[in-house]
């Protein structure tokens, strides 16, 4: 058995032959194909759905939500998601893209937006106006999805720049104050999770992630901690055991073939790791579970 998370791909939501860049699912849209998405998976698109009504329960990177209507969904490929309960009435507007449809021609990185960052929160509850606004545009956008134009691409992404830049001071107002601007020490810090995020499981040297931003592993370790309160060295650990704690919840995968997915030494050296980090064993985890 294969020790790794499955990563979905939007062709495989959309059922295309040529892989699409972008992607709308509404409740009155064609239904599409059946995926394990009660399972972890990662997917390589990003995704803001709209709940309408109904509920449902989403985990991302083992943190569960409660989905409700009004309910804003907002999911990066950086994140281990999982669906559980949906209600039979449960319904939305979700808009699945990637970030090459979006980055096209000199575009928007959708990276920069502070909600599809690693540690975002996914799930937030809008107002009313503010859901009612955010509803209309996804449906003005699913409109645009269906008809055929011969600027049909270069119109989807401009309603997408849109619904981005909508989304972000909304996020904004419940999570912090909107930022004049991102310091240098941000900018650094968002490199270095994006960077994480991508070789967490070879790479766990803070002078491999400082060569690769051309700093000094003491500039690095300060800024991060400055920016996040948090550690260099945490973030990375954290990354490690958030894949370790999923692939352990799968019974049928060896210990030993799970460290060597992790590119640990050997399976006493993923023990040690994972008990300085949690207190426990891997197997004392497994059993807990």
């Amino acid at each position: 058995m294969n020790a790794t998370i499955p990563v979905f791909q939007l062709n495989a939501l959309a059922e295309a032959q040529e892989r699409p860049a972008v992607f709308f699912v509404g409740p009155d849209s064609r239904p599409t194909p059946h995926l394990p998405l009660d399972r972890p998976y990662r997917s390589d698109f990003y995704k803001i759905g709209l709940c309408l009504r109904g509920s449902a329960r989403l985990q991302v990177n083992l943190e569960t939500y409660e989905l409700a209507p009004a309910s804003l969904v907002v999911l990066s490929p950086h994140g281990i998601k999982q669906w559980g309960f949906r209600s039979a009435d449960c319904a939305a507007l979700n808009l699945f893209f990637t970030k090459e449809f979006v980055a096209a021609g000199g575009g928007l990185n959708p990276d920069d937006f502070a909600f599809f960052e690693r540690d975002a929160r996914p799930v937030f509850t809008l107002p009313p106006a503010a859901a009612a606004s955010l509803a209309a545009l996804l449906r003005t956008i699913g409109q645009k999805y269906e008809a055929p134009h011969v600027y049909r691409e270069e119109i989807l992404r401009s309603f997408l720049h849109i619904l981005l830049h909508e989304t972000a001071p909304l996020y904004e107002a419940q999570h912090r104050a909107a930022p004049a601007g991102r310091t240098r020490g941000q900018l650094i810090t968002a490199e270095f999770k994006q960077l994480v995020h991508r070789h967490y499981a070879t790479e766990r040297s803070l002078t491999f992630y400082a060569d690769q931003l051309c700093i000094t592993p003491k500039h690095l370790a300060e800024t991060v901690q400055a920016a996040t309160g948090k550690r260099a060295g945490a973030w990375l650990a954290e990354a490690v055991l958030l894949e370790a704690h999923v692939l352990l919840q799968n019974p049928a995968l060896p210990i030993g073939q799970i460290a060597a997915a992790l590119h640990f030494a050997d399976p006493s050296t993923f023990g040690r790791f994972f008990r300085r980090h949690t207190g426990l064993t891997p197997a004392r985890y497994r059993q807990q579970l």
